[in-house]
């Protein structure tokens, strides 16, 4: 299992309409071959600040199969114009649990 990560920057003003754009987008992740589950948590300290979590079987159904898909153009068009700035993506394999 794979974690991907991004802290989700929203201009200020947009959170309501990010959220209701999010919930659009997320149908279109959870439709990609490998994906596993996906969390956003709004930060209590930076309301404006969003945590994504999507857990895939493999780096690649997140790199190659969800970007490399017609159905990410709209996940793009849906949601890229409300961060700033661009979120850092980054990727994890799980090493230890409690």
């Amino acid at each position: 299992m794979i974690l991907e990560h991004a802290v989700l920057d929203v201009r200020p003003g947009q959170a309501g309409a990010f959220e209701a754009a999010f919930a659009q987008a997320k149908t279109i992740t959870s439709a990609t071959p490998g994906f596993q589950r996906l969390t956003v948590s709004r930060c209590l300290e930076r309301p404006d600040a969003y945590l994504l979590l999507v857990q895939w079987d493999t780096l690649e159904d997140h790199t190659e199969g969800f970007r490399g898909s017609v159905q990410y153009q709209e996940w793009k068009r849906l949601l890229h114009h409300f961060y700033d700035p661009f979120p850092t993506v980054e990727h994890y394999r799980e090493v230890a649990t409690a």
